[in-house]
């Protein structure tokens, strides 16, 4: 089949490890969002500071930074289905962990924030191996509709984990969601161990520090990925508001743990609509200036949701974010695969994967020390309006990006 051409509907799933690979990722994601609804009302119940929210996001954040250089080179050395076997089975025992001090009634925040920690390590390695992984139960033509119903399935996971995290919370409380969630993630790890790819290593050279860092040098090389990844990073950095949402819930819109389970699920209810019409649709022409345009309808759907004092309107501005965010999702993540040399690419997707943590988990401390200083309300409509800062200066930054049309035209740099 011509390469140029989109994937037949459905095709990828003629796939078994695919199919088994999105159940697992549906069950992981599941246990992750309900794990953080759960986190973010544990917290702000004990503290009442946005603050404390925004180390929520911090403590997941460092170990991924941490950690990137070796993290990338791990899964290039070595078999990337065991690794995130390893990788799951290590968020089960966190969410043990996070259950065992629930259960002991604990009163600071400190041992929760040590757990996340855990769970930031267990992230950082997961993050280059399963992103690695797909492109090896795939063939390449699929890969553009791979990615994007691999997005599809996990923003089912975080539409209805959110929503059942935040019901059991007003049942079960804080113990009863976790663990809930460590038998989701049992069942992911049980999925991920029954696949029969193999990858073995994709780069047995000695390792050394230079090769740790031959994924920044190439992303910095490769100027189409920086574009791609770096506009993520600020545009989110700036723009989310995720870690805020408790907050919304309880002092600005007034509902409760059911409230924020709608606010959390929101922008994926958004993100699934635009993923599936991508899996069966992919972008065929002008792939970079949607891209930045959507980004730039991310930063406004920001303002509106800091500006409403209505649940309703709320929740449509949020699926309005989230629905911009996924065409940014899948162009972003097919252009770091398409344009990074096999062998490479699990440490080229660890550098993608700190640019994420860092416009996610260290966006949400971002948020809460943001919030703390000016304001709940004015933090997140001036992130926002940053966000539409970026997209400005990023299309001046990076033409080539914005003059991409086809995904499928990205090749590889010459090493």
């Amino acid at each position: 089949m011509d390469s140029a051409l989109p994937a037949p509907m459905g095709s990828v799933f003629a796939h078994r490890d695919f199919r088994l690979y999105q159940a697992a990722r549906l069950f992981m994601t599941l246990g992750a969002q309900m794990q953080s609804v759960a986190v973010g009302l544990h917290v702000y119940g004990i503290t009442h500071r946005p603050l404390d929210l925004g180390y929520v996001g911090l403590a997941q954040f460092l170990p991924m930074f941490i950690l990137s250089p070796l993290t990338g080179d791990v899964a290039d050395r070595y078999d990337r289905r065991k690794v995130l076997l390893c990788c799951y089975v290590t968020m089960v025992v966190a969410m043990l962990g996070l259950f065992g001090l629930a259960w002991g009634g604990v009163t600071e925040t400190w041992p929760l924030y040590g757990v996340l920690v855990l769970v930031g390590t267990a992230r950082a390695f997961a993050g280059p191996a399963g992103q690695s992984l797909v492109p090896h139960m795939v063939s390449p033509h699929q890969l553009s509709s791979a990615v994007a119903w691999s997005s599809t399935f996990f923003q089912a996971g975080t539409i209805v984990g959110p929503s059942m995290g935040g019901m059991l919370y007003d049942v079960l409380q804080a113990r009863g969601v976790y663990a809930v969630c460590a038998a989701l993630m049992a069942a992911a790890a049980l999925l991920l161990g029954s696949m029969r790819v193999r990858t073995g290593r994709m780069d047995a050279s000695v390792s050394s520090w230079q090769r740790l860092l031959a994924g920044l040098r190439y992303v910095w090389t490769q100027k189409v990925v920086l574009g791609a990844i770096s506009l993520d990073l600020f545009a989110v950095l700036l723009g989310g508001a995720v870690a805020l949402l408790p907050i919304y819930a309880q002092d600005i819109l007034h509902t409760g743990p059911w409230g924020l389970g709608l606010l959390r699920s929101a922008p994926a209810v958004g993100a699934i609509l635009v993923a599936a019409w991508m899996a069966f649709f992919p972008l065929q022409r002008n792939a970079g200036a949607k891209m930045l345009g959507c980004v730039a309808l991310f930063g406004g759907a920001t303002v509106l949701f800091g500006l409403s004092r209505h649940l309703v309107l709320s929740l449509v501005a949020l699926v309005v974010l989230g629905a911009a965010d996924m065409v940014s999702v899948v162009i972003r993540q097919t252009l770091v695969q398409l344009a990074t040399p096999a062998e490479m690419r699990g440490r080229v997707s660890a550098v993608n994967m700190v640019f994420i943590g860092a416009s996610n988990e260290l966006g949400d401390f971002e948020s809460g020390a943001t919030a703390q200083w000016l304001g709940v309300v004015p933090a997140v409509v001036a992130g926002g309006v940053g966000t539409c800062g970026v997209v400005l200066l990023w299309a001046w930054l990076f033409p080539a990006l914005r003059r991409i049309s086809r995904t499928e035209e990205v090749r590889p740099l010459r090493r």
